[in-house]
């Protein structure tokens, strides 16, 4: 059921681009720009992992897990953890095509189109959409709350901060196989590392189990924003240009213009 059910974005976007408003694929992303974007894809692909050590780091912090990994060799059979891991990690680059049915639809297509010009807004509707179309999952065993409603809303926040650090990668990269190697990571890494350890290892139900995901995303979105804040005031104060003997004009832009993750 996963797999058609994650091709489907992916079969909307291509039925619209040809057939609905024939706009074609020029802005779809499909390139792999390997050579312009190779950070990006070691962020796509490491950052997955560092998620998970700083969610592990912030449960054992909080008295809620004890450093074992013995559930994640059980879980893969015997073998070692770390030589599960790197499994995991080697298995990425093949799984970013099947994870790009949903980024070619959702962070290629329907992002730029919810709100041109406004990417912070479009970038939350987007979130809020991804995450309400994986809502039927919480009803079909993939994923089981204990309370559902307070689950779905954590499992909302996580979607939120998740589309934030892809759409992040996106702008920079314009390659939607980035976003798909990331989100390939986050389901492969970040999710099945932690759940296997937090919710077999340490008992925790599935709801503080993606709280404690989700703090580190929030983390690094907040450092990508005022980075960006930064950025942006350097760049209003490169535009002040001497006039009139020594006299600066601040050129006619907008002082407190919103400051995005992407810019």
């Amino acid at each position: 059921m996963q797999l058609p059910f994650g091709f489907m974005p992916a079969i909307a976007a291509t039925v619209v681009r040809r057939w609905v408003t024939k706009e074609g694929f020029a802005d779809a992303g499909l390139r792999l720009r390997i050579r312009s974007a190779w950070p990006y894809y070691v962020a796509a692909w490491l950052g997955p992992l560092a998620l998970t050590a700083a969610t592990m780091g912030l449960a054992a912090a909080l008295g809620l897990w004890t450093p074992d990994l013995s559930p994640l060799r059980d879980f893969a059979g015997g073998m070692p953890a770390w030589v599960f891991v790197l499994l995991l990690m080697a298995v990425l680059p093949l799984l970013t095509p099947i994870y790009g049915g949903e980024e070619f639809g959702w962070t290629s297509y329907l992002r730029p189109r919810l709100s041109p010009g406004r990417s912070t807004k479009a970038t939350v509707v987007t979130g809020l959409i991804w995450a309400s179309w994986h809502y039927p999952l919480a009803f079909a065993g993939y994923i089981e709350f204990p309370g559902v409603i307070i689950g779905l809303l954590a499992w909302t926040v996580s979607f939120q901060f998740q589309e934030a650090l892809l759409v992040w990668l996106y702008v920079r990269s314009k390659s939607v196989w980035v976003v798909s190697l990331a989100h390939a990571g986050n389901n492969m890494v970040l999710s099945l590392v932690s759940g296997v350890l937090l919710s077999e290892g340490a008992g925790l139900d599935v709801t503080p189990v993606t709280l404690l995901m989700t703090a580190p995303m929030a983390v690094v979105c907040a450092v990508l924003a005022l980075r960006g804040r930064t950025l942006r005031r350097r760049a209003l104060r490169g535009r002040l240009r001497p006039r009139d003997g020594g006299m600066h004009e601040r050129a006619s832009v907008a002082p407190d213009a919103p400051v995005h993750l992407q810019r």
